[in-house]
């Protein structure tokens, strides 16, 4: 196992390759333009995962006030880097930060990685009543229609 290196530095990111897997590889952003991707990234604090010689293989952001609220989005590890701890370095990373300290709810969905997320404290809505959303979840591929 290589060892992780985790950078807040938006310059370093690999825009093709976060673009690739968030648009052919993510359930949630199937067919995500690229512009969209470059939009998300420069309105987010966003984590990049780097191993040397393999170069960027995770990605996550965080959308925040940096003060009340945050939402955690668009977490991967690409496919052959998956099975070494990088998502939990990751997340350690995205914790640790000290613009994301002290916030009042912290937020994120997900289908299939509830147990990594639980080791940080995130649970199911304790009142999902009073919780609302807008999910349009074709809206990328719908529009290239």
């Amino acid at each position: 196992m290589g060892e992780l290196r985790v950078s807040t530095d938006k310059g370093e990111l690999d825009l093709p390759l976060v673009h690739h897997f968030l648009s052919t590889e993510a359930y949630w952003s199937r067919g995500i333009p690229r512009d969209t991707v470059a939009r998300a990234i420069a309105g987010s604090l966003c984590f990049g995962g780097y191993v040397e010689g393999a170069g960027q293989v995770a990605f996550a952001r965080v959308v925040s006030d940096f003060a009340t609220f945050a939402y955690l989005a668009d977490v991967f590890v690409l496919p052959a880097h998956r099975g070494q701890g990088y998502s939990k370095q990751l997340m350690d990373a995205v914790f640790a930060h000290p613009q994301l300290q002290g916030l009042r709810r912290f937020m994120l969905a997900t289908w299939d990685a509830h147990g990594l997320y639980a080791r940080y404290g995130f649970t199911a809505p304790a009142r999902p009543d009073r919780l609302m959303e807008v999910v349009r979840p074709d809206i990328y591929t719908a529009s290239a229609a």
